[in-house]
């Protein structure tokens, strides 16, 4: 895999088949992100129900900076009103 050559909103499917993962998953009938993470460091994101489909294409220090946050609750609020965690 050409690392120059990727880029966010790449075809999923460019990344190849091989090295997603669903780091998490409920029972929403299968509909999931799938995450891979790249040889140079960064984190490519997917949509399960479309694997050929755009990819979102983040750096380590953009995911490390979004786990932590969520963690801390920082993103609670995408929740909000959702029953979820109300």
């Amino acid at each position: 895999m050409d690392l120059d050559h990727i880029y966010n909103g790449m075809p999923a499917a460019d990344l190849g088949t091989e090295g997603w993962h669903k780091p998490w998953s409920g029972g929403n009938g299968g509909s999931c992100v799938e995450a891979m993470r790249l040889m140079d460091g960064r984190v490519a994101l997917r949509q399960s129900t479309d694997p050929e489909g755009p990819a979102l294409i983040y750096t380590r220090h953009e995911m490390e900076t979004f786990i932590r946050g969520a963690k801390e609750g920082q993103a609670d609020f995408l929740l909000a009103g959702s029953g979820v965690a109300d």
